[in-house]
Parts: structure tokens; sequence; C-alpha cells
């Protein structure tokens, strides 16, 4: 990004003097670690995944989650999963890829789901789970699988099949209506939001207008996610990703395919992808359609260190947080990192990763100016000033869901595991991540590395 471009992303907060706090834990609390995370490499749809169920992204996910922790798997008391576009055949996703990995069948699962931050809410219904004493041990994670998505008639033929269906001979039915409904359109699922029928993409380009955020900075921003990403997938620092052999491709998969660097002259040649001709929402500035799958092994601490199991970092405080679902659909963000900092006593100085979900560059910027805005603070907020944007030099260092891609019920996963592995790697303490969902929802969590 130029010198121009960031001013918006730097906080003009007072650098004070990072707290000296050893711990957030509470010595009469259950504290509930991040033993290990892992994901299989997130492709762009239709590519080598294509040929594949979601059930068995999440099940690769899983298995080698539990190969590389090595726990036994009689020791998993609970799975839940979290997917945003279900196949009917698995309805309840989390079950099938369980059985699939190998966990008991006396290991219960169940499926969640919220948009974008599917996995998250997996991954908070592990931990309460945990905290409150309930259970141990939780597999979380999230998939998603947009090479293949469910399709359906329109209700007139659904409602005919249904009626063909309940008779004997429904020849006659079939030769005699049939013909009649030949104007019945297939119905591919939703990707407006149904309380307002605006696609995502238009409301992220309204947001950016509102925020001044020009095509540029976003085509920079862009640009800076896919450089990082491709830095630190060569460096070997994307640990999380799985090899996974895909039953008919020759070659084993390795790595994100999604990871581009775009010469700046053809991004800006690009042509607008929802309001036409004039937004500067593009493919260049957006995530893309992705498979993949995560999961994460979720403890009570001292069951884990009494078990040989070394965790990475303490799942802390969060929170979900929701908007009016049109002006301020992805928003998310900017709402609830103050509010999980708050929770947390900690100020943005004292973090030192910080992963937030890319929707779309735009959606990014636009999140870190409201951050840094005295209106938007008042306005929407109800605090006295702004509350301030994190740093850049913190900022998903690693790429984000614009480069590494973006499978709607993984990401959240992804974050976690990532904010984990880059406290290890900078000698970090605290980490924050936040993502926004449809609905007008946000999430935001914090993160403590953990000493061992």
């Amino acid at each position: 990004l130029s010198p121009g471009s960031v001013r918006c992303l730097s906080s003009t907060r007072n650098q004070s003097a990072k707290k000296s706090r050893a711990t957030l834990g509470n010595s009469n609390a259950r504290n509930v670690v991040l033993v290990e995370g892992v994901r299989t490499p997130f492709l762009m749809s239709g590519t080598q995944y294509k040929n594949l169920m979601p059930h068995d992204l999440q099940r690769e996910a899983i298995k080698g989650l539990l190969k590389r922790t090595g726990i036994p798997k009689d020791k998993l008391e609970y799975v839940v999963i979290g997917t945003v576009i279900q196949e009917g055949k698995t309805s309840n996703i989390a079950r099938e890829a369980a059985l699939g990995a190998g966990i008991s069948d006396k290991t219960p699962a169940h499926t969640v789901t919220q948009a974008c931050i599917s996995s998250n809410q997996a991954m908070t219904t592990g931990f309460n789970m945990i905290a409150s004493g309930q259970m141990d041990t939780v597999v979380a994670g999230g998939v998603d699988f947009m090479s293949d998505v469910p399709i359906r008639f329109n209700r007139k033929m659904r409602s005919l099949m249904l009626q063909m269906n309940k008779v004997t001979n429904c020849v006659w039915l079939g030769i005699y209506e049939l013909p009649r409904h030949a104007h019945v359109r297939l119905q591919l699922p939703a990707i407006a939001e149904f309380s307002t029928d605006e696609v995502m993409g238009h409301s992220a380009d309204r947001l950016a207008a509102a925020f001044g955020i020009s095509r540029l900075a976003q085509d920079e921003y862009a640009t800076r996610s896919h450089t990082l990403a491709k830095k630190a997938t060569e460096e070997g620092k994307l640990s999380d990703v799985l090899e996974y052999k895909v039953p008919g491709v020759a070659e084993p998969v390795t790595s994100d395919n999604g990871i581009r660097i775009t010469p700046m002259e053809k991004m800006a040649k690009m042509r607008a992808a929802f309001v036409k001709p004039h937004g500067t929402i593009t493919a260049a500035n957006s995530s893309f359609l992705s498979d993949g799958a995560s999961a994460v092994l979720l403890m009570e601490e001292k069951k884990a260190k009494a078990m040989g199991l070394k965790p990475k970092a303490y799942l802390r405080n969060y929170t979900y947080m929701s908007q009016e679902p049109k002006d301020q659909l992805l928003l998310g963000p900017a709402y609830t990192t103050p509010t999980v900092l708050e929770k947390a006593g900690l100020t943005l100085n004292d973090i030192d990763v910080v992963e937030y979900h890319e929707a779309f560059a735009g959606q990014i910027l636009a999140n870190l100016a409201a951050m840094e805005s005295d209106y938007f603070a008042q306005k929407h907020m109800n605090r006295p000033g702004k509350v301030g944007a994190p740093s850049m030099d913190k900022f998903n260092l690693w790429g984000g869901s614009l480069s590494i891609g973006h499978p709607f019920g993984a990401t959240g996963c992804r974050l976690v595991t990532t904010c984990a592995n880059r406290l290890k790697a900078e000698d970090g303490t605290y980490a924050l991540l936040a993502a926004c969902a449809a609905g007008g929802i946000g999430h935001a969590m914090i993160m403590e590395r953990h000493p061992d």
C-alpha cells in the first residue's frame, strides 16, 4: 500500500507502553486451550476438489488433526462443525465426517450454521462446553464446498413433483402437467440477504463509497493480501495446511491455489462486479468462491497437559454482535473489536497479532476507517470518540481470505490457528481476531499464547 492509501488504516491513538500482564487466566476457572489446528488446502471451486462431497473435506481435516496431535480417538468427547451451504445427504455433516474419520460412534456430534462465522460458532460452542465443565475434549471445525451446491426446481415444480410422488400411477400427471410448467426455473442457493434482498457485493460497494474508500486503495490492499500470502507460503509459515491425496487427482494437493499477484495495471482495467458500471468492487479485490475444511482440537488445559499434549494458546474472551443488515452488513469487526477488548481488560496497544476476515478489500478498509472515525463512534456506537484501528504492522501478515480463500464455514478455524501460530512465530502474547457475516453479525475473540 502506498503511504497515501494507508492513512485511514494507521491508528493515531497515543502509543502508550504495553501493560505488564502475565496472563488473563483465572485460577478459579477452567482454562480452554487450542492444542492444534489444521485445514485442507483452500482451493478455488471447480478445481481439484470438484468431484468430492463436503463431508470428504471435513473428514480429511479431522483425520489430519488426529494424526498431528496423536490424541486417541476414544478420548474425544464431542464434535461440532460449522457449514453454510448444506448438502442434503449429509445434513448433520459433523456426524458423517466424524464417523468417516474413525471417531467412535459413541461420540456425539452436531452441526451449526452462522454464515461466514460458522466455525467461529462451532469453536465457541466447544469453548462453552469445556468452560462449563460438561466436556474436556472437543473437536470443532468447518467446511464449505462451492464446487457442487444444492440446486432445486422452483416451488411450482416441487409441488407438482410431490403430488406425483403420492399417486400410484403418475404417468398421466407427468405427461399432461409437466409441459404446462415448462417455464419453471432452477433455483441456485440464495446469494442475496433474505431480509434486504441485496447481494453482499452491493452492500460492500455502498459501504466503500460511504467511507470514501477508493478503487485504488482496494486494489492495493488486495495486492498486499496476495503478496503476504505468497511470502508466507514460500517461507513455510502456513503449517496448518495438510497434504491431501484427492481420489482421481494425480498429484497430492499441498497448498492453496487462489494466491495470485495481479499487476496493478491489469487490476485497474477490471470491470465492476456488482454496482455497474461505476462500482469499485471487482473480482480482483474480492474473496473468491472456495472449497475447503478446517478443524481444531480444544481441551481443558489440565486435561491436555496430563495427556502429554502441548497447547498452543488459550481461548479467552469472545463476543457476538449484530447490526442493521443493509447499510451495516459488513461492519462486524468495527463493533466487536472494542467490545471484546473491554471484556478482556485490554487495549489495542496490548495486542501483538491481529487477524480479520477479508470478505472484500473495501469491507476491510471501511471497517478500519469506521474505527478511526469520531463521528461513527458517536453516532453508531454510543462512544465518546473513535476506538482506533489496529496497526497494519500487526494485521493479517500471512495473507487473508482475499488470497488464501474463503470456504464460508472453514475460515473461523483458520483465523484462530493462524493467530496461535503467529503468536509463537512473532513472540507475541495476545491476539485479536474478528469477522463479519451475513445478516449483519460480527464476531471477535481474544487469544493468549500458552507459556509452554
